[in-house]
């Protein structure tokens, strides 16, 4: 949540920090402002809105100078508005923005109150500022206040200072909330997600826990949690400076609705043979590793956890293994056992999602036999505290509901089960078959987007509803999860999911013709049984919009609207059969003309617990 940018250069920053505040719209935000050095003053612009809030006050009054730090705001501390809106100020001279929440601001602030410190906000934030202005009184560097700070900061951080006294240099500092430092030519940069930076920089160096940093034009020195001195690797991004642009499309959205055949050729490129999964794509001695694991515990929060769900089922029919699912917020807080050669995965589009980041922290301690991430992003918290990786390939994913990173996603974990299946006996010939259709899903999802006129067309009968109800059953329950969750993440109609066959255990009393009923339906062994659960629906006159194998062969009519999809080999149908339900949500926000793209009260990266 919220976004950081920050430069230190010999040319005027405004505009540089105010195009990464745009490329961090999608993380979510409520207010937006800029705080920049110009000679011997710090000035400050604030807007409550979008970026182009701030953007449009800057154009009437322009800031110069060189030295600046922008911010965009989720509210945690206090109501939307200008006073609470960073960067927040300390007297004259000091300027921070912050991401994430001080748990012991409120002892903080009395404590500063008593020191004659006067608040002129309701954050958490303001805490910051006025402890290191402060620490200054007794330090010779703005560095060291940083440093002294940092350890009376009880919570989650990542945060950037900057002194009108000393305006060659931003002092950084991170506990729990990603920020990156972008390398440029006699200028530096900082940010908390790269994509900020890709106009100005590829080069970058992604902070560890604990990390403080002091930048300037020409150098950056990193100091650990013991205040030692330390490296850390540069890395050469390849997302290039469009993978924050639309193009042709008029939402992120649907852009990355459209990228997923790219996306998934991208990711199985260089993991799979003509009949076999490549293991080491999982990281060094993964092959080895995965051969002993004899049970999984999965845990990811949202989206990601739907597509542990699908999992859940591949792990038990395919490979033969125990195979647990949680909520990242639920595993933390309650006590587990682990059983014996366990494996404990964490799945994260941004690999900085703070409850799945802070459950993988508590596995390590648990006794599993290790730890992996399935992840889109290299160098994010969760890689690099994982013995083993899965780089998801996805690009850059802009929109907040999640689209490309699901279903690319959920091709990681069949590369992982077809992996741990192959040692526990799995027959050649059928690892050969889902290879064979992992290569094809590409074409298929081409494919399926061609119905995008159609679909449009039935989310006409949508735009009147407060309500919906999405029924699956085996792997596509967890599909019907994901298309519940996208209808009501975009469109605000209330929507959820069940298992078909419990809709005789308490959903049913909801049917009528007010309630449209969305059902995914493959050609697989549970049809019939997901037919009679259907015609539980139409006996009580509701509406059913199906999407079907062709080969199951439905017949629209009174109470029943079908789409009829190609037939796929029925492990990896739920991969397929997310695509429609995507395009359906997409059509329907559209309908109702909501922000497609930053849902209200959401956040793409949800780095606060």
């Amino acid at each position: 949540m919220c976004g950081i940018v920050g430069a230190v250069a010999q040319r005027d920053v405004a505009d540089i920090l105010v195009e990464g505040l745009r490329r961090l719209e999608y993380r979510g935000y409520d207010s937006a402002g800029v705080a920049i050095i110009d000679g011997e003053r710090l000035n400050r612009v604030r807007r409550v809105g979008k970026v182009n809030e701030l953007s449009t006050a800057l154009n009437a009054e322009p800031l110069a100078g060189g030295t600046g730090i922008a911010h965009t705001r989720w509210a945690t501390h206090g109501v939307p508005n200008e006073q609470n809106a960073h960067p927040h100020m300390s007297g004259e001279h000091i300027a921070v923005v912050h991401n994430g929440i001080i748990e012991n601001h409120a002892k903080l602030r009395a404590r500063l109150q008593g020191e004659g410190f006067v608040f002129t906000s309701d954050t958490d934030t303001e805490v910051i500022g006025h402890l290191i202005e402060l620490e200054l009184r007794t330090s010779d560097s703005l560095l060291e206040a940083v440093q002294k700070t940092r350890k009376q900061l009880e919570g989650a951080y990542g945060a950037v200072v900057i002194d009108r006294r000393d305006p060659s240099r931003l002092v950084v500092a991170r506990s729990g909330s990603p920020l990156v430092i972008g390398l440029g030519l006699g200028e530096n940069f900082i940010a908390s997600d790269q994509l900020a930076l890709l106009p100005v920089t590829q080069n970058f160096i992604y902070l560890e826990e604990g990390d403080v940093a002091e930048v300037t034009r020409r150098s950056v020195q990193i100091f650990d949690l013991n205040d030692q001195s330390v490296e850390r690797e540069a890395m050469v991004s390849d997302l290039t400076h469009e993978a924050g642009d639309k193009g042709q499309y008029k939402h992120f959205m649907m852009k990355e609705i459209h990228e997923q055949p790219t996306a998934i050729l991208s990711t199985l490129e260089g993991r799979i043979t003509e009949t076999h999964v490549v293991t080491e794509a999982f990281g060094v001695g993964a092959n080895e590793l995965l051969a002993g694991i004899e049970n999984v515990q999965i845990v990811a929060c949202g989206t990601s956890y739907n597509s542990g769900m699908v999992a859940r089922y591949w792990f038990e029919e395919i490979a033969g293994v125990s195979c647990q699912v949680e909520i990242a917020s639920e595993f933390r807080y309650r006590t587990s056992v682990v059983p014996k050669n366990s494996l404990f995965i964490t799945l994260s589009q941004s690999g900085e999602t703070a409850d799945t980041l802070a459950a993988l922290m508590q596995a390590k301690t648990q006794g599993y036999k290790a730890t992996l991430s399935i992840c889109n992003v290299p160098g994010s918290s969760l890689v690099r505290e994982s013995d083993l990786a899965f780089m998801m390939r996805a690009g850059a994913e802009i929109g907040v509901a999640s689209t490309k990173a699901f279903t690319v996603q959920l091709v990681g974990l069949m590369l992982l089960v077809l992996s741990v299946a192959k040692h526990r006996g799995m027959e050649q010939q059928r690892i050969t078959e889902i290879v064979t259709g992992l290569r094809a899903l590409p074409a298929q999802i081409q494919q399926m987007l061609s119905l995008k006129s159609t679909i449009a067309a039935l989310a006409e009968d949508f735009a009147d509803k407060h309500n919906a109800l999405f029924l699956g059953r085996g792997t596509q329950y967890p599909i019907a999860m994901e298309g519940a969750l996208k209808l009501k993440e975009i469109s605000y109609i209330h929507a959820e999911a069940y298992a078909a066959g419990e809709l005789k255990h308490g959903p049913l009393a909801l049917i009528d013709a007010d309630m449209p009923v969305v059902v995914v339906a493959p050609n697989n062994e549970l049809l019939e049984k997901l037919r009679s659960n259907m015609e539980e629906v139409r006996a009580r006159g509701g509406q059913l919009y199906v999407f079907a194998d062709k080969l199951a062969h439905f017949e629209a009519g009174e109470g029943l609207k079908l789409i009829e999809l190609e037939h796929i080999d029925d492990v990896l149908a739920p991969i397929l059969y997310t695509v429609p339900l995507q395009l359906l949500s997409y059509y329907v926000a559209l309908i109702k003309g909501t922000d497609i793209d930053q849902p209200r009260n959401l956040a793409k990266s949800v780095t606060v617990e």
